[in-house]
C-alpha cells in the first residue's frame, strides 16, 4: 500500500504539472490574444483648452505631433464666417470673436503654447493651408492646396522662416515637373535619409522626393510605381477595373518603422504601399463603394511596436476605421457623421502621440480638433 500511495503521489504531481503547464500555454495564449487585439480609444471632451484672446479656429487643414507629444494645428482663418468673427467687424458686432493665428501649438492638456503663421517677409505663405509636419529636429513643414499653391514652406518651431521649395504659379497641372508642386496635401521627412516625401496632391498625381536640408530634388512616382499622368480618369467607378493611376487628391504619406511608405489615394478608395524608392508593394481598398470625396483621408500607426494597425480617418463616412497593417482587413470602426463630442463632419486630419492617443481635426463647417483617449487593458490585482 505504501508503494502504491508513493506511485499514486507521482500521479497526481504529474496531473498537477500538466494542469499547470496548461494553464499557464492558457494564459500565455490569452495575453498574445489580448496583444493582437485592436485598439480602443475613447473621447475626450475636454480637450482643447478654450483659446485665448477671444480667438475662434477655422477649417482644420493640417495636423501634426512633436517629440514632446505636443499638437500642432494648421488652420484656416480664411474659411471664418462673418459671423464668427462678429467681434472684429467694424463696428463688432457681437462680443466674439476674431480669427486664430494659423499655426496652433496645444499640449497633451489641451492649452495653447504658441501661435503664428500668415504673410511675411521673404516667402510665400499659402492661400489655403493645408498638410504640416514637425520633423526631429524642431522644424515644421507646411503647404497650401489653393489653385496657386504650389510650394512648401519651412519654419523654425518658433515661426522664423528656413525655406520654400517650389513657388506660387498658375501654370496647369504637370506631374513630371520638379521646379513647382501641384496643390500639395502632406508631408513627412525621413530624418536617416535627410529626405522629404510630399503626398502631391490636390493638382497633381504623384509621391515626389526632395532632400530635407537642401531642397533639392531626388525622385517621384505614381500609381503602382508608374509614372504619374494628368490624364483625367472620369468618375470613381468602383466596379471598374483598379485605377492605374493615384486620383486627386493624393493626400497623404507616412513611413512606418520597417521602412515601407503608404500613401493616400483618397477618391480611389485605397491605400498603396510602396518601398522608399517608390516600388509598389501591396494596396488596401477601403469600402471602395464609397463615391464622394473617397474613404482614404488621412492615418497613423497604432503605437505598439510592430505597428499593426492602422488607424484611417474616412471623411466622406465620417468614421475613423482600424485596419489591420499586414493584409489591410477592416478589424474596427469608431464615430458617426453628427456634432456630439466623438462624432465628426467631414473629419480630415488624424495624428497619434506617443502613449497611443489620437487628434482629429474637421473641415467644411466642423471646424475643431478632438482628442480620443487609448483605453489600456487593467491588469488584474494580486
Amino acid at each position: 500500500m505504501p508503494k502504491l500511495r508513493i506511485l499514486w503521489g507521482r500521479a497526481e504531481v504529474a496531473v498537477i504539472l500538466i494542469a499547470m503547464a496548461g494553464t499557464a500555454f492558457a494564459s500565455s495564449f490569452t495575453e498574445s490574444a489580448l496583444a493582437q487585439e485592436p485598439p480602443k480609444y475613447q473621447v475626450d471632451a475636454t480637450w482643447p483648452r478654450e483659446l485665448p484672446n477671444n480667438w475662434i479656429m477655422g477649417q482644420v487643414g493640417g495636423m501634426a505631433v512633436d517629440r514632446q507629444d505636443h499638437i500642432w494645428v494648421l488652420q484656416r482663418p480664411g474659411s471664418d464666417t462673418p459671423d464668427e468673427l462678429s467681434a472684429s467687424l467694424q463696428p463688432p458686432r457681437s462680443q466674439c470673436c476674431v480669427a486664430a493665428p494659423p499655426v496652433l501649438e496645444f499640449d497633451a492638456q489641451g492649452n495653447l503654447l504658441q501661435s503664428w503663421g500668415g504673410p511675411g517677409e521673404g516667402f510665400d505663405w499659402p492661400k489655403t493651408e493645408h498638410g504640416i509636419y514637425v520633423d526631429q529636429d524642431g522644424n515644421v513643414w507646411l503647404g497650401g492646396n489653393a489653385p496657386t499653391d504650389r510650394h512648401l514652406l519651412k519654419f523654425k518651431s518658433d515661426g522664423s522662416f528656413l525655406k520654400q521649395i517650389g513657388h506660387p504659379s498658375a501654370d496647369p497641372p504637370n506631374s513630371l515637373r520638379t521646379d513647382i508642386l501641384g496643390r500639395p496635401a502632406g508631408m513627412e521627412v525621413d530624418a536617416d535619409a535627410h529626405e522629404l516625401y510630399v503626398a502631391d496632391g490636390y493638382m497633381n498625381r504623384r509621391v515626389i522626393v526632395f532632400d530635407s536640408q537642401t531642397g533639392v530634388f531626388k525622385r517621384l512616382w505614381g500609381a503602382y510605381g508608374n509614372p504619374p499622368s494628368d490624364v483625367d480618369p472620369g468618375d470613381y467607378n468602383p466596379a471598374a477595373v483598379a485605377d492605374q493611376q493615384f486620383r486627386n487628391p493624393v493626400h497623404c504619406v507616412h513611413i512606418s518603422r520597417d521602412g515601407l511608405v503608404y500613401v493616400c489615394d483618397r477618391s480611389n478608395d485605397r491605400m498603396q504601399v510602396f518601398t522608399k524608392q517608390g516600388k509598389f508593394v501591396k494596396e488596401f481598398s477601403l469600402r471602395s463603394q464609397t463615391l464622394g470625396m473617397g474613404s482614404v483621408w488621412q492615418f497613423a500607426f497604432s503605437n505598439d511596436a510592430q505597428q499593426k494597425f492602422l488607424l484611417v480617418v474616412d471623411g466622406e463616412n465620417n468614421v475613423v476605421w482600424t485596419l489591420r497593417r499586414e493584409d489591410g482587413a477592416v478589424v474596427g470602426q469608431m464615430g458617426h457623421s453628427g456634432r456630439n463630442a466623438g462624432q465628426f463632419h467631414w473629419v480630415h486630419q488624424l495624428v497619434s502621440d506617443s502613449q497611443g492617443n489620437l487628434y482629429t481635426g474637421e473641415v467644411d463647417t466642423g471646424k475643431r480638433v478632438q482628442k480620443f483617449v487609448l483605453l489600456r487593458e487593467k491588469k488584474n490585482q494580486h
